[in-house]
């Protein structure tokens, strides 16, 4: 499967060579298989070695064409090969740094989510990349699930009438690790900011713009069990992009991290969100994204499920077919997605989990680059906007500290800021 050439292409390196930048892989084959070619692989950047060539074997393995450059630091990149743009997909303690290195170099960024570790980090990369106009773009793939555009859709088109309540619960996790132990360390993530920025960058879609949060967090788990640890990992690529390196894990470690939020979120519509994030519960767990309005409800499924969303409209039967369409007769794909996904608009697919998710960071890139051509003026999810789902997730746990409702703004602006104070000592801000 061959790539495009760097003169029909942008040149990009995937800078974080572990699970999250093998996993990006994915979205380069799909753009392949769909005769889109916005993006060359040229580089694999991570200080680990190890990652960063086992990366640039299955790029050549799955990709064909040239092998894309190794290399331990930003600056063995620029002196190893032409580079316009990365993938930035480290973890979110060295976003901050390597997004102002790479635009002090005039390249583009595209940033893994959380944007940045902190709000102060995220106003520092915006500040960077302003100052030398170049693209800061959000990895943010919810949004971009044919089904959640099919939902915005409706909700746009009044299918509910006015949007008031909406209620997004998300129940589950007892005390098992969430992928990686990073992302149970407030000093390197935490749940609540690396899940919340999907799910309030999602409330923000549909809803609009989060004004005001009061919320209780809470640690439930102190202790977190890895059940992949010492395990061995299967060869014949069925084991998941990220047992590889949770086999590494340890099987028992300390969470420093809030792991579950309750809070009442507004907006400036005047719609009013219910939210759980409990990343501690036992027994039954729970889903649950549903938008009541004037006029009815609209039921959403978990995100990359491919499962159909639910119309109830006041003294009617329930919809969930093809029937939706004339609730939203103009409703249409964007040409990437509907080239990645195989129509233009559509109510339910069946893809294989790990395939839509790869097409959904094939949909990213299609964006990236179109702001990067200056087709778009920006990215669908800029550094704002990734921002501003930092500074909501940090909004539930500065609610907690200051023991008041909380704005978005103040948050987002670095005004509120006591339970990231020693998140921003740490990195020296």
């Amino acid at each position: 499967m061959p790539q495009a050439t760097l003169a029909e292409a942008i040149p990009l390196a995937i800078v974080g060579c572990g699970g999250m930048g093998h996993r990006r892989l994915g979205g380069f084959v799909e753009l392949a298989q769909a005769g889109l070619t916005p993006f060359q692989l040229v580089g694999a950047c991570d200080p680990d070695l190890g990652n960063a060539n086992s990366l640039a074997d299955e790029a050549q393995a799955k990709l064909g064409g040239s092998r894309p450059v190794v290399a331990a630091t930003l600056d063995e990149l620029a002196s190893a090969t032409e580079v316009a743009a990365i993938d930035l997909t480290t973890t979110p303690r060295f976003h901050h740094t390597i997004a102002v290195d790479a635009f002090d170099r005039g390249w583009h960024v595209m940033s893994e989510k959380p944007l940045g570790l902190t709000s102060r980090a995220c106003q520092i990369m915006m500040q960077a990349a302003a100052r030398n106009e170049c693209v800061l773009s959000t990895a943010e793939n919810y949004r971009r699930d044919p089904i959640n555009r099919l939902g915005k859709a409706l909700v746009e088109a009044g299918a509910i009438g006015t949007p008031r309540l909406m209620v997004h619960h998300s129940i589950g996790g007892s005390d098992g690790m969430l992928i990686s132990v990073w992302r149970h360390q407030k000093d390197q993530s935490g749940v609540l900011l690396d899940v919340g920025v999907h799910f309030a960058d999602i409330m923000e879609f549909y809803l609009g713009p989060a004004t005001t949060m009061y919320a209780q967090t809470r640690l439930h788990e102190p202790v977190r069990r890895n059940r992949f640890a010492g395990k061995q990992v299967a060869t014949d690529g069925s084991a998941g992009v990220y047992e590889r390196w949770q086999t590494q894990m340890p099987a028992e470690f300390e969470a420093t991290a809030d792991d579950a939020a309750y809070a009442t979120i507004g907006f400036a519509s005047g719609a009013v969100a219910s939210y759980i994030e409990d990343h501690a519960a036992r027994g039954q767990g729970g889903w649950k994204r549903t938008i009541y309005g004037s006029e009815g409800s609209l039921d959403l499924p978990g995100d990359r499920s491919g499962r159909r969303l639910r119309i109830q409209r006041e003294g009617s039967e329930p919809v969930d077919d093809e029937a939706l369409y004339e609730l939203c007769p103009d409703f249409r794909l964007d040409e990437p997605t509907a080239r990645l996904f195989g129509g233009d608009r559509f109510f339910e697919y069946t893809n294989e989990f790990s395939t839509t998710d790869s097409k959904l960071l094939a949909v990213e890139y299609c964006d990236f680059a179109a702001a990067i051509e200056g087709e778009a003026g920006r990215p669908e999810v800029d550094g704002i906007q990734g921002a501003r789902s930092v500074a909501m997730a940090y909004a539930w746990m500065e609610s907690q500290v200051a023991g008041r409702a909380v704005t978005l703004d103040e948050v987002f602006d670095d005004h509120l800021h006591a339970y990231q104070a020693d998140i921003n000592e740490g990195l020296g801000l």
